[in-house]
Protein backbone atom coordinates (compact mmCIF):
# COMPACT_ATOMS: atom_id res chain seq x y z
CA UNK A 1 0.00 0.00 0.00
CA UNK A 2 1.31 3.45 -0.89
CA UNK A 3 2.20 5.97 1.79
CA UNK A 4 -0.69 8.37 0.84
CA UNK A 5 -3.17 5.49 1.03
CA UNK A 6 -1.91 4.46 4.44
CA UNK A 7 -2.05 8.08 5.58
CA UNK A 8 -5.65 8.49 4.36
CA UNK A 9 -6.71 5.28 6.07
CA UNK A 10 -5.07 6.36 9.31
CA UNK A 11 -6.73 9.78 9.12
CA UNK A 12 -10.17 8.32 8.39
CA UNK A 13 -9.75 5.81 11.23
CA UNK A 14 -8.86 8.53 13.73
CA UNK A 15 -11.73 10.71 12.52
CA UNK A 16 -14.22 7.87 12.95
CA UNK A 17 -12.84 7.12 16.40
CA UNK A 18 -13.03 10.80 17.41
CA UNK A 19 -16.65 11.05 16.24
CA UNK A 20 -17.60 7.85 18.08
CA UNK A 21 -15.79 8.93 21.23
CA UNK A 22 -17.02 12.54 21.30
CA UNK A 23 -20.67 11.77 20.54
CA UNK A 24 -20.76 8.85 22.98
CA UNK A 25 -19.42 10.84 25.96
CA UNK A 26 -21.83 13.70 25.26
CA UNK A 27 -24.88 11.40 25.47
CA UNK A 28 -25.46 12.37 29.10
CA UNK A 29 -25.35 16.19 28.73
CA UNK A 30 -27.29 16.08 25.44
CA UNK A 31 -30.01 13.93 27.03
CA UNK A 32 -30.26 16.37 29.95
CA UNK A 33 -31.93 18.99 27.74
CA UNK A 34 -35.01 16.77 28.05
CA UNK A 35 -35.49 17.99 31.64
CA UNK A 36 -32.99 20.79 32.39
CA UNK A 37 -34.81 23.57 30.51
CA UNK A 38 -38.09 22.58 32.09
CA UNK A 39 -36.46 22.58 35.53
CA UNK A 40 -35.33 26.18 35.03
CA UNK A 41 -38.82 27.22 33.91
CA UNK A 42 -40.34 25.61 37.02
CA UNK A 43 -37.82 27.50 39.17
CA UNK A 44 -38.89 30.70 37.39
CA UNK A 45 -42.54 29.83 38.12
CA UNK A 46 -43.30 29.73 34.40
CA UNK A 47 -41.91 33.22 33.68
CA UNK A 48 -40.83 32.77 30.06
CA UNK A 49 -39.08 36.15 29.49
CA UNK A 50 -36.37 35.15 31.99
CA UNK A 51 -35.86 31.61 30.70
CA UNK A 52 -33.36 32.45 27.98
CA UNK A 53 -31.26 34.49 30.40
CA UNK A 54 -31.21 31.65 32.93
CA UNK A 55 -30.17 29.05 30.36
CA UNK A 56 -27.60 31.44 28.92
CA UNK A 57 -26.05 31.69 32.38
CA UNK A 58 -26.04 27.88 32.61
CA UNK A 59 -24.15 27.59 29.32
CA UNK A 60 -21.70 30.29 30.48
CA UNK A 61 -20.90 28.34 33.67
CA UNK A 62 -20.46 25.14 31.65
CA UNK A 63 -18.08 27.00 29.32
CA UNK A 64 -16.00 28.15 32.27
CA UNK A 65 -15.74 24.61 33.64
CA UNK A 66 -14.87 23.23 30.19
CA UNK A 67 -12.06 25.79 29.85
CA UNK A 68 -10.54 24.63 33.13
CA UNK A 69 -11.00 20.96 32.23
CA UNK A 70 -9.12 21.67 29.01
CA UNK A 71 -6.08 22.11 31.24
CA UNK A 72 -6.97 19.08 33.38
CA UNK A 73 -7.10 16.80 30.32
CA UNK A 74 -3.75 18.23 29.19
CA UNK A 75 -2.15 17.42 32.52
CA UNK A 76 -3.74 13.96 32.90
CA UNK A 77 -3.99 12.44 29.40
CA UNK A 78 -4.15 8.99 30.99
CA UNK A 79 -7.60 9.92 32.36
CA UNK A 80 -8.92 10.12 35.87
CA UNK A 81 -10.60 13.53 35.88
CA UNK A 82 -11.14 15.30 39.17
CA UNK A 83 -10.05 12.27 41.23
CA UNK A 84 -6.63 12.17 39.55
CA UNK A 85 -6.17 15.93 39.96
CA UNK A 86 -7.21 15.81 43.62
CA UNK A 87 -4.87 12.90 44.33
CA UNK A 88 -1.94 14.69 42.67
CA UNK A 89 -2.56 17.97 44.53
CA UNK A 90 -3.74 16.80 47.94
CA UNK A 91 -2.93 13.10 48.23
CA UNK A 92 -4.78 9.86 47.57
CA UNK A 93 -7.05 10.19 50.61
CA UNK A 94 -8.70 13.35 49.28
CA UNK A 95 -9.44 11.71 45.92
CA UNK A 96 -12.28 9.78 47.56
CA UNK A 97 -14.30 13.00 47.80
CA UNK A 98 -14.76 13.30 44.00
CA UNK A 99 -15.07 9.50 43.76
CA UNK A 100 -17.89 9.49 46.30
CA UNK A 101 -19.51 12.37 44.43
CA UNK A 102 -19.27 10.43 41.17
CA UNK A 103 -20.91 7.36 42.70
CA UNK A 104 -23.85 9.47 43.85
CA UNK A 105 -23.95 11.16 40.45
CA UNK A 106 -24.06 7.78 38.68
CA UNK A 107 -27.01 6.65 40.82
CA UNK A 108 -28.89 9.90 40.20
CA UNK A 109 -28.11 9.81 36.46
CA UNK A 110 -29.60 6.33 36.21
CA UNK A 111 -32.66 7.32 38.23
CA UNK A 112 -33.38 10.60 36.45
CA UNK A 113 -32.70 9.11 33.01
CA UNK A 114 -35.18 6.23 33.34
CA UNK A 115 -37.72 8.59 34.95
CA UNK A 116 -37.33 11.12 32.12
CA UNK A 117 -37.48 8.25 29.63
CA UNK A 118 -40.82 7.21 31.12
CA UNK A 119 -41.97 10.85 30.91
CA UNK A 120 -41.04 10.97 27.22
CA UNK A 121 -43.06 7.83 26.54
CA UNK A 122 -46.04 9.11 28.56
CA UNK A 123 -45.93 12.42 26.68
CA UNK A 124 -46.47 10.48 23.46
CA UNK A 125 -48.87 7.89 24.90
CA UNK A 126 -50.76 9.64 27.74
CA UNK A 127 -52.60 6.42 28.53
CA UNK A 128 -49.43 5.16 30.22
CA UNK A 129 -49.58 7.92 32.88
CA UNK A 130 -51.20 5.77 35.62
CA UNK A 131 -48.30 3.33 35.29
CA UNK A 132 -45.49 5.89 35.45
CA UNK A 133 -43.60 4.34 38.36
CA UNK A 134 -44.01 0.80 37.06
CA UNK A 135 -42.88 1.90 33.60
CA UNK A 136 -39.77 3.63 34.97
CA UNK A 137 -38.86 0.62 37.12
CA UNK A 138 -39.32 -1.71 34.14
CA UNK A 139 -37.02 0.49 32.06
CA UNK A 140 -34.51 0.45 34.91
CA UNK A 141 -34.55 -3.34 35.14
CA UNK A 142 -34.29 -3.61 31.36
CA UNK A 143 -31.19 -1.44 31.18
CA UNK A 144 -29.60 -3.29 34.10
CA UNK A 145 -30.41 -6.66 32.53
CA UNK A 146 -28.77 -5.64 29.27
CA UNK A 147 -25.58 -4.98 31.23
CA UNK A 148 -25.31 -8.74 31.84
CA UNK A 149 -24.49 -9.21 28.18
CA UNK A 150 -21.70 -6.67 28.14
CA UNK A 151 -21.50 -2.94 27.75
CA UNK A 152 -22.87 -0.93 24.89
CA UNK A 153 -20.04 0.21 22.65
CA UNK A 154 -19.12 3.76 21.79
CA UNK A 155 -20.70 3.36 18.36
CA UNK A 156 -24.15 2.68 19.86
CA UNK A 157 -24.00 5.66 22.22
CA UNK A 158 -22.76 7.89 19.39
CA UNK A 159 -25.51 6.69 17.04
CA UNK A 160 -28.28 7.37 19.57
CA UNK A 161 -26.87 10.84 20.23
CA UNK A 162 -26.76 11.63 16.51
CA UNK A 163 -30.33 10.37 15.98
CA UNK A 164 -31.55 12.62 18.78
CA UNK A 165 -29.69 15.60 17.35
CA UNK A 166 -31.23 14.99 13.92
CA UNK A 167 -34.70 14.81 15.49
CA UNK A 168 -34.04 17.97 17.52
CA UNK A 169 -32.90 19.85 14.41
CA UNK A 170 -36.08 18.73 12.63
CA UNK A 171 -38.15 20.18 15.48
CA UNK A 172 -36.18 23.44 15.43
CA UNK A 173 -36.66 23.77 11.67
CA UNK A 174 -40.40 23.27 12.19
CA UNK A 175 -40.44 26.13 14.69
CA UNK A 176 -39.70 28.59 11.90
CA UNK A 177 -43.10 27.93 10.33
CA UNK A 178 -44.98 27.67 13.62
CA UNK A 179 -46.75 30.35 15.64
CA UNK A 180 -47.83 30.60 19.28
CA UNK A 181 -51.22 29.06 19.98
CA UNK A 182 -53.76 30.88 22.07
CA UNK A 183 -53.79 28.45 25.00
CA UNK A 184 -50.03 28.51 25.42
CA UNK A 185 -49.98 32.31 25.17
CA UNK A 186 -52.62 32.63 27.84
CA UNK A 187 -50.68 30.33 30.15
CA UNK A 188 -47.47 32.28 29.61
CA UNK A 189 -49.19 35.62 30.23
CA UNK A 190 -50.79 34.32 33.40
CA UNK A 191 -47.35 33.39 34.72
CA UNK A 192 -46.05 36.96 34.38
CA UNK A 193 -46.62 38.11 37.92
CA UNK A 194 -44.32 40.45 39.83
CA UNK A 195 -41.03 38.86 38.88
CA UNK A 196 -39.78 41.49 36.44
CA UNK A 197 -38.63 43.89 39.14
CA UNK A 198 -36.38 41.15 40.59
CA UNK A 199 -35.31 39.54 37.33
CA UNK A 200 -31.58 39.19 38.17
CA UNK A 201 -32.36 37.55 41.52
CA UNK A 202 -34.91 35.25 39.89
CA UNK A 203 -32.35 34.11 37.32
CA UNK A 204 -29.69 33.55 39.99
CA UNK A 205 -32.12 31.40 41.98
CA UNK A 206 -33.30 29.46 38.94
CA UNK A 207 -30.18 28.62 36.93
CA UNK A 208 -28.58 26.18 39.42
CA UNK A 209 -31.36 23.61 39.01
CA UNK A 210 -30.65 23.52 35.27
CA UNK A 211 -26.95 22.81 35.79
CA UNK A 212 -27.67 19.18 34.92
CA UNK A 213 -26.25 20.25 31.55
CA UNK A 214 -22.81 20.32 33.19
CA UNK A 215 -22.89 16.72 34.37
CA UNK A 216 -21.19 15.44 31.23
CA UNK A 217 -18.12 17.66 31.49
CA UNK A 218 -16.35 15.13 33.70
CA UNK A 219 -16.89 12.30 31.20
CA UNK A 220 -14.24 13.15 28.54
CA UNK A 221 -11.54 13.71 31.17
CA UNK A 222 -12.15 10.19 32.52
CA UNK A 223 -13.21 8.32 29.40
CA UNK A 224 -9.99 9.08 27.50
CA UNK A 225 -8.52 6.19 29.48
CA UNK A 226 -10.60 3.92 27.21
CA UNK A 227 -8.49 5.00 24.23
CA UNK A 228 -5.65 2.58 24.90
CA UNK A 229 -4.80 2.48 21.18
CA UNK A 230 -3.74 6.16 21.33
CA UNK A 231 -0.64 7.68 22.87
CA UNK A 232 -0.74 10.52 25.40
CA UNK A 233 -0.82 13.14 22.66
CA UNK A 234 -3.74 11.43 20.97
CA UNK A 235 -5.74 11.04 24.17
CA UNK A 236 -5.07 14.65 25.12
CA UNK A 237 -6.29 15.81 21.71
CA UNK A 238 -9.38 13.58 21.73
CA UNK A 239 -10.32 14.63 25.26
CA UNK A 240 -10.08 18.31 24.45
CA UNK A 241 -11.98 17.95 21.18
CA UNK A 242 -14.72 16.07 23.04
CA UNK A 243 -14.95 18.80 25.69
CA UNK A 244 -15.33 21.64 23.20
CA UNK A 245 -17.65 19.70 20.89
CA UNK A 246 -19.84 18.92 23.90
CA UNK A 247 -19.96 22.58 24.87
CA UNK A 248 -20.67 23.71 21.30
CA UNK A 249 -23.39 21.17 20.56
CA UNK A 250 -25.08 21.10 23.97
CA UNK A 251 -24.85 24.88 24.36
CA UNK A 252 -26.26 25.58 20.89
CA UNK A 253 -29.01 22.98 21.24
CA UNK A 254 -30.01 24.24 24.68
CA UNK A 255 -30.21 27.88 23.66
CA UNK A 256 -32.02 27.05 20.40
CA UNK A 257 -34.65 24.94 22.18
CA UNK A 258 -35.01 27.58 24.89
CA UNK A 259 -35.46 30.35 22.32
CA UNK A 260 -38.08 28.21 20.55
CA UNK A 261 -39.99 27.65 23.79
CA UNK A 262 -39.97 31.39 24.47
CA UNK A 263 -40.94 32.24 20.88
CA UNK A 264 -43.89 29.84 20.85
CA UNK A 265 -44.76 30.76 24.46
CA UNK A 266 -45.12 27.13 25.42
CA UNK A 267 -45.37 27.62 29.18
CA UNK A 268 -45.18 24.99 31.91
CA UNK A 269 -46.27 21.53 30.72
CA UNK A 270 -49.16 19.54 32.10
CA UNK A 271 -48.81 16.74 34.60
CA UNK A 272 -48.39 14.07 31.93
CA UNK A 273 -46.20 15.93 29.45
CA UNK A 274 -42.82 17.60 29.25
CA UNK A 275 -41.68 21.00 28.04
CA UNK A 276 -39.70 19.68 25.07
CA UNK A 277 -42.58 17.34 24.17
CA UNK A 278 -45.00 20.28 24.15
CA UNK A 279 -42.56 22.18 21.94
CA UNK A 280 -42.27 19.32 19.46
CA UNK A 281 -46.02 18.75 19.47
CA UNK A 282 -46.76 22.42 18.82
CA UNK A 283 -44.14 22.96 16.12
CA UNK A 284 -43.61 19.70 14.25
CA UNK A 285 -45.63 17.22 12.25
CA UNK A 286 -46.90 14.05 13.96
CA UNK A 287 -44.12 12.04 12.33
CA UNK A 288 -41.38 14.36 13.55
CA UNK A 289 -42.99 14.47 17.00
CA UNK A 290 -42.96 10.67 17.18
CA UNK A 291 -39.32 10.57 16.03
CA UNK A 292 -38.31 13.18 18.59
CA UNK A 293 -40.02 11.43 21.50
CA UNK A 294 -38.62 8.04 20.52
CA UNK A 295 -35.11 9.43 20.10
CA UNK A 296 -35.39 11.24 23.44
CA UNK A 297 -36.41 8.07 25.29
CA UNK A 298 -33.64 5.98 23.70
CA UNK A 299 -30.97 8.60 24.40
CA UNK A 300 -32.05 8.84 28.03
CA UNK A 301 -31.82 5.07 28.39
CA UNK A 302 -28.35 5.13 26.85
CA UNK A 303 -27.33 7.73 29.45
CA UNK A 304 -28.58 5.37 32.16
CA UNK A 305 -26.65 2.53 30.54
CA UNK A 306 -23.48 4.63 30.52
CA UNK A 307 -23.73 5.18 34.27
CA UNK A 308 -24.49 1.49 34.81
CA UNK A 309 -21.19 0.93 33.04
CA UNK A 310 -19.12 3.55 34.85
CA UNK A 311 -20.37 3.12 38.41
CA UNK A 312 -19.83 -0.64 38.84
CA UNK A 313 -16.57 -0.26 36.89
CA UNK A 314 -15.27 2.17 39.50
CA UNK A 315 -16.22 -0.18 42.34
CA UNK A 316 -14.51 -3.02 40.50
CA UNK A 317 -11.30 -0.98 40.15
CA UNK A 318 -11.31 -0.30 43.90
CA UNK A 319 -12.11 -3.88 44.88
CA UNK A 320 -9.70 -6.60 45.93
CA UNK A 321 -9.06 -8.95 43.05
CA UNK A 322 -9.57 -12.60 43.93
CA UNK A 323 -6.90 -13.59 41.41
CA UNK A 324 -4.44 -11.21 43.11
CA UNK A 325 -3.58 -9.69 39.72
CA UNK A 326 -4.80 -6.20 40.32
CA UNK A 327 -7.24 -3.99 42.16
CA UNK A 328 -6.52 -1.59 44.97
CA UNK A 329 -7.91 -3.81 47.72
CA UNK A 330 -10.08 -1.02 49.10
CA UNK A 331 -13.51 -2.62 48.66
CA UNK A 332 -14.69 -6.24 49.11
CA UNK A 333 -13.61 -8.64 46.39
CA UNK A 334 -17.20 -9.51 45.46
CA UNK A 335 -17.53 -6.09 43.79
CA UNK A 336 -14.81 -7.13 41.37
CA UNK A 337 -16.49 -10.36 40.26
CA UNK A 338 -17.45 -10.47 36.60
CA UNK A 339 -19.40 -12.82 34.35
CA UNK A 340 -18.28 -14.22 31.01
CA UNK A 341 -19.09 -10.85 29.38
CA UNK A 342 -16.75 -9.05 31.83
CA UNK A 343 -19.68 -7.36 33.57
CA UNK A 344 -19.19 -6.69 37.32
CA UNK A 345 -22.62 -8.09 38.09
CA UNK A 346 -22.56 -7.49 41.85
CA UNK A 347 -21.85 -3.80 41.27
CA UNK A 348 -24.61 -3.63 38.65
CA UNK A 349 -27.02 -5.20 41.13
CA UNK A 350 -26.02 -2.68 43.80
CA UNK A 351 -26.59 0.28 41.49
CA UNK A 352 -29.89 -1.25 40.40
CA UNK A 353 -31.14 -1.40 43.99
CA UNK A 354 -29.96 2.11 44.85
CA UNK A 355 -31.43 3.62 41.67
CA UNK A 356 -34.73 1.78 42.13
CA UNK A 357 -35.02 3.20 45.65
CA UNK A 358 -34.41 6.73 44.34
CA UNK A 359 -36.90 6.31 41.48
CA UNK A 360 -39.56 4.98 43.84
CA UNK A 361 -38.97 7.75 46.38
CA UNK A 362 -39.44 10.39 43.66
CA UNK A 363 -42.44 8.66 42.12
CA UNK A 364 -40.47 8.48 38.85
CA UNK A 365 -40.85 12.26 38.49
CA UNK A 366 -37.75 13.61 36.80
CA UNK A 367 -38.57 17.19 37.84
CA UNK A 368 -38.35 16.12 41.48
CA UNK A 369 -35.06 14.35 40.92
CA UNK A 370 -33.46 17.25 39.08
CA UNK A 371 -33.48 19.21 42.35
CA UNK A 372 -30.97 16.67 43.71
CA UNK A 373 -29.00 16.18 40.54
CA UNK A 374 -26.48 18.97 40.05
CA UNK A 375 -25.06 18.80 43.58
CA UNK A 376 -22.81 15.74 43.72
CA UNK A 377 -21.12 16.40 40.40
CA UNK A 378 -20.44 20.00 41.44
CA UNK A 379 -18.64 18.72 44.52
CA UNK A 380 -16.44 16.75 42.12
CA UNK A 381 -15.93 19.85 39.95
CA UNK A 382 -15.01 21.94 42.98
CA UNK A 383 -12.38 19.45 44.13
CA UNK A 384 -10.96 19.13 40.61
CA UNK A 385 -10.79 22.87 39.94
CA UNK A 386 -9.30 23.71 43.34
CA UNK A 387 -6.70 20.97 42.83
CA UNK A 388 -5.82 22.25 39.36
CA UNK A 389 -5.36 25.75 40.83
CA UNK A 390 -2.92 24.31 43.38
CA UNK A 391 -1.01 22.37 40.71
CA UNK A 392 -0.84 25.44 38.46
CA UNK A 393 0.45 27.50 41.38
CA UNK A 394 3.21 24.95 42.01
CA UNK A 395 4.24 25.25 38.37
CA UNK A 396 4.14 29.06 38.39
CA UNK A 397 1.32 29.23 35.81
CA UNK A 398 -0.39 32.39 37.00
CA UNK A 399 -2.97 32.64 34.24
CA UNK A 400 -4.18 29.10 34.89
CA UNK A 401 -4.26 29.81 38.63
CA UNK A 402 -6.54 32.80 38.04
CA UNK A 403 -8.80 30.89 35.65
CA UNK A 404 -9.12 27.87 37.93
CA UNK A 405 -9.81 30.03 40.97
CA UNK A 406 -12.54 31.92 39.07
CA UNK A 407 -14.03 28.62 37.90
CA UNK A 408 -13.86 27.16 41.42
CA UNK A 409 -15.58 30.22 42.91
CA UNK A 410 -18.30 30.03 40.25
CA UNK A 411 -18.85 26.33 40.91
CA UNK A 412 -18.91 26.94 44.67
CA UNK A 413 -21.49 29.71 44.20
CA UNK A 414 -23.65 27.42 42.07
CA UNK A 415 -23.35 24.68 44.66
CA UNK A 416 -24.36 27.05 47.48
CA UNK A 417 -27.33 28.34 45.48
CA UNK A 418 -28.46 24.75 44.90
CA UNK A 419 -28.16 24.01 48.60
CA UNK A 420 -30.70 26.73 49.38
CA UNK A 421 -33.23 24.09 48.34
CA UNK A 422 -33.71 21.49 51.10
CA UNK A 423 -33.91 18.67 48.57
CA UNK A 424 -30.31 19.30 47.49
CA UNK A 425 -29.05 18.69 51.03
CA UNK A 426 -29.93 15.02 50.60
CA UNK A 427 -27.58 14.73 47.65
CA UNK A 428 -24.80 16.47 49.56
CA UNK A 429 -25.34 14.14 52.53
CA UNK A 430 -25.21 11.09 50.26
CA UNK A 431 -21.96 12.39 48.74
CA UNK A 432 -20.45 12.82 52.20
CA UNK A 433 -21.51 9.31 53.23
CA UNK A 434 -20.16 7.70 50.03
CA UNK A 435 -16.85 9.56 50.33
CA UNK A 436 -16.52 8.65 54.02
CA UNK A 437 -17.23 4.97 53.33
CA UNK A 438 -14.59 4.85 50.60
CA UNK A 439 -12.04 6.69 52.71
CA UNK A 440 -12.64 4.43 55.71
CA UNK A 441 -12.28 1.34 53.54
CA UNK A 442 -9.02 2.74 52.15
CA UNK A 443 -7.67 3.34 55.65
CA UNK A 444 -8.65 -0.17 56.77
CA UNK A 445 -6.92 -1.59 53.69
CA UNK A 446 -3.65 0.01 54.76
CA UNK A 447 -3.85 3.16 52.62
CA UNK A 448 -2.71 1.54 49.36
CA UNK A 449 -1.08 4.09 47.09
CA UNK A 450 -2.36 4.98 43.64
CA UNK A 451 -6.06 4.85 44.54
CA UNK A 452 -6.53 8.27 42.93
CA UNK A 453 -6.13 6.56 39.56
CA UNK A 454 -9.07 4.18 40.12
CA UNK A 455 -11.39 6.23 37.90
CA UNK A 456 -8.95 6.03 34.99
CA UNK A 457 -8.41 2.33 35.58
CA UNK A 458 -12.17 1.74 35.65
CA UNK A 459 -12.51 3.37 32.21
CA UNK A 460 -9.49 1.49 30.88
CA UNK A 461 -10.98 -1.74 32.18
CA UNK A 462 -14.22 -1.05 30.28
CA UNK A 463 -12.23 -0.69 27.07
CA UNK A 464 -10.62 -4.06 27.71
CA UNK A 465 -13.96 -5.73 28.49
CA UNK A 466 -15.04 -6.10 24.90
CA UNK A 467 -16.16 -2.65 23.82
CA UNK A 468 -16.12 -2.59 20.04
CA UNK A 469 -13.29 -0.46 18.75
CA UNK A 470 -13.94 1.57 15.62
CA UNK A 471 -10.33 2.32 14.93
CA UNK A 472 -9.16 -0.61 12.77
CA UNK A 473 -6.24 1.17 11.17
CA UNK A 474 -2.57 0.19 11.40
CA UNK A 475 -1.59 0.05 15.05
CA UNK A 476 1.96 1.19 14.38
CA UNK A 477 4.48 1.55 17.15
CA UNK A 478 3.54 4.67 19.06
CA UNK A 479 4.13 5.36 22.69
CA UNK A 480 3.21 2.69 25.22
CA UNK A 481 -0.09 3.10 26.98
CA UNK A 482 -0.16 4.50 30.52
CA UNK A 483 0.67 2.29 33.45
CA UNK A 484 -2.90 2.65 34.70
CA UNK A 485 -4.21 1.09 31.49
CA UNK A 486 -1.77 -1.78 31.69
CA UNK A 487 -2.66 -2.40 35.32
CA UNK A 488 -6.38 -2.41 34.60
CA UNK A 489 -6.32 -4.46 31.43
CA UNK A 490 -3.37 -6.73 31.91
CA UNK A 491 -2.22 -5.92 28.39
CA UNK A 492 -0.44 -3.11 26.66
CA UNK A 493 -2.01 -2.65 23.22
CA UNK A 494 -0.05 -0.80 20.59
CA UNK A 495 -0.73 2.90 20.42
CA UNK A 496 -1.98 4.57 17.30
CA UNK A 497 0.88 6.81 16.19
CA UNK A 498 0.51 10.53 16.38
CA UNK A 499 0.82 12.78 13.36
CA UNK A 500 4.58 12.67 13.62
CA UNK A 501 5.35 8.96 13.71
CA UNK A 502 7.59 8.15 16.62
CA UNK A 503 8.00 11.80 17.61
CA UNK A 504 8.38 12.49 21.32
CA UNK A 505 5.32 13.73 23.16
CA UNK A 506 6.05 17.39 23.68
CA UNK A 507 4.00 18.78 26.54
CA UNK A 508 3.14 22.38 27.13
CA UNK A 509 3.80 23.79 30.60
CA UNK A 510 0.21 23.10 31.63
CA UNK A 511 0.42 19.51 30.45
CA UNK A 512 2.94 18.07 32.90
CA UNK A 513 1.25 15.22 34.76
CA UNK A 514 2.36 14.50 38.26
CA UNK A 515 4.43 11.31 38.61
CA UNK A 516 2.14 8.37 39.28
CA UNK A 517 3.03 6.51 42.47
CA UNK A 518 3.37 2.79 42.30
CA UNK A 519 0.57 0.82 43.88
CA UNK A 520 2.43 -0.57 46.83
CA UNK A 521 1.19 -0.48 50.38
CA UNK A 522 2.78 1.82 52.86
Amino acid sequence: MSAPARGNGWLHGRTALLIAFAFSVMADPVSSVAYAIEAALHALHGHLPLLLGAMGLVVLVVALVVTSYHQLVGRFPEGGGAAAATGAALGDGWSFVPMGALIVDFVLTIAISVSAGASAMISYVPGLAPYRLLLALCLLVLVAALMWFGHMGRAVFALLTLIFLVAAVAVLVSVVNASPDAAATATAEAAETGLLHSAPLSVLLAFPVAMALATGVEAPSSAIAQLAQLDDKGRRSFGRWALWLTLGIVGTLTLALTASVVYLEIGLPGEDSTLVADLARAAASPGVFALFQGATALLLLSAASSSFQAGPGLLKALARREDAKGGHGVLPSMLGRTNSHHTPYVGVGLFLLLSAAVVAAAGARDQRLVLFYAVAVFVSFLMGLASMALLARRDGQRRWVVLNVIAAITVAFTLVMNLTRPAALGSLFATAVASAVLYSAWVRAGRPRGAAHAVAEAEAGEAASGDAELDQTDAGHGKPVPASVVAATGTAPHAVPSEEQGAPDERQPDERPEPQPSRTRR
